[in-house]
């Protein structure tokens, strides 16, 4: 990769970790950006569906089953608006599950940059096997 795409690549992730601070979850706070030809076509952070109460965890502090991932919100967004993510970049302040992952693969992204490595590692495996770039950069180069 050249310097002027890993600096723009650091630009983008410093702005997903913005873009998380709209999330009203508790224990861990993600947001994404889909970028295609340097314009953000898209934008997502974790959280309950339209409609619901802005409460991600239960009495127990466990994740309720219905919050969406912030992937997941952004993939969404483009499935109501007149863009197309073929092609294009998501940055998202950690690393996709394996659930993320497939709609990654089904949105026709073809790069994933990431700096927060979640625990398990089935996501970007599966990315990788999908034949999509994926590059992390650590939290504290960005």
């Amino acid at each position: 990769m050249n310097e002027k795409q890993i600096e723009l690549d650091k630009r983008y992730i410093r702005m997903a970790r913005i873009w998380a601070e709209n999330s009203y979850c508790v224990r861990r706070k993600v947001g994404a950006l889909i970028v295609k030809e340097k314009m953000i076509i898209s934008d997502g952070y974790n959280g309950t569906p339209s409609g619901f109460e802005n409460i991600c965890e239960d009495e127990n502090n466990l994740t309720k089953p219905y919050v969406l991932h912030a992937e997941a919100n952004a993939i969404t967004k483009i499935a109501r608006s007149n863009n197309s993510s073929e092609g294009a970049t998501m940055y998202v302040t950690a690393s996709p599950c394996i659930e993320c992952s497939k709609l990654i693969i089904q949105a026709g992204i073809k790069r994933v940059v990431y700096s927060e490595h979640y625990r398990l590692e089935d996501g970007i495996e599966l990315l990788k096997r999908a034949g999509i770039d994926v590059v992390y950069i650590e939290p504290k180069e960005a």
